[in-house]
């Protein structure tokens, strides 16, 4: 059965960062990519940023330059270093792991609360 965990949301202030980390298991295919998305209350879940299996990562727009992703790929864990944040910043963070084959998964999210 495959699993995925967030850890790392909190409460931070404007200005302040968060290391957000997320670790994937169970699954006997390899991971094609990870990334994280949220969702602010009345909104969408919205992409924020994913990184494939060679490195390469993409970014939503509203987060380039203050937030970065990485990846231990020996330990199918994803991280999010989030600097500089902001209000708006404030959603329910979650971690999707994609895996060769087409099949993707969710974590439960992790809270992200910025104050101003």
């Amino acid at each position: 059965q495959v699993q995925v965990a967030e850890s790392g949301g909190g409460l931070v202030q404007s200005g302040g960062s968060l290391r957000l980390s997320c670790a994937a298991s169970g699954s006997i295919f390899s991971i094609s990519f990870m990334g994280w998305y949220r969702q602010a209350p009345g909104k969408q879940r919205e992409f924020v940023a994913t990184i494939t299996s060679g490195g390469a990562p993409n970014y939503a727009d509203s987060v380039k330059g203050r937030f970065t992703i990485s990846r231990h790929s020996a330990e199918n864990t994803v991280y999010l270093q989030m600097n500089s944040l902001k209000p708006e910043d404030t959603a329910v963070y979650y971690c999707h792991v994609g895996y060769v084959g087409g099949l993707g998964y969710w974590g439960q999210g992790t809270q992200v609360t910025v104050s101003s």
